[in-house]
């Protein structure tokens, strides 16, 4: 008994020791893929927005196609050097891009707008009617007492 316990426990170490040393030998090395990104996407993008007038940075028409490739980049380089994409490190990244580029861009094109009227009335006016007939027709029930005794 004594002796299946020790190889037990011994298994159960080198279990232990793998699971704490394979995952640092065979994953995403992230400070390689993090310089390769800065290194191949980001002098990419640079170089790109460089071309592209000041003015037209917050202009999405504009800036679509030169993000689309950071952002595929960023997805490329991630799949060569066996990292899941997104992760923290692109996060980061991305955060960092839009601090540099587009900290002033307005978010006036992006923002929820409501629906025109001819949309919007009918989806208040049908629950106001239902409830100001419901609410009638509960009075109305009401004050008909004689089949309810």
């Amino acid at each position: 008994m004594a002796l299946e316990s020790t190889s037990l426990l011994k298994v159960g170490l080198v279990l232990l020791l793998a699971a704490q040393v394979l995952p640092s030998v065979s994953g995403c090395n992230g400070g390689f893929y993090e310089r390769m990104i800065n290194d191949i996407c980001l002098a990419k993008f640079k170089s790109d927005m460089a071309g592209l007038d000041p003015g037209l940075w917050c202009s999405w028409p504009h800036t679509t196609e030169i993000y689309e490739g950071l952002t595929n980049c960023t997805y490329q380089v991630a799949l060569r050097v066996d990292c899941f994409w997104p992760n923290q490190i692109v996060d980061r990244f991305f955060m960092q891009v839009h601090r540099v580029y587009f900290h002033d861009c307005a978010l006036t094109g992006r923002l929820l707008h409501d629906p025109p009227i001819g949309i919007l009335a009918p989806f208040i006016a049908v629950p106001v009617l239902i409830t100001l007939l419901m609410t009638s027709l509960v009075v109305w029930r009401s004050k008909r007492t004689e089949g309810v005794l």
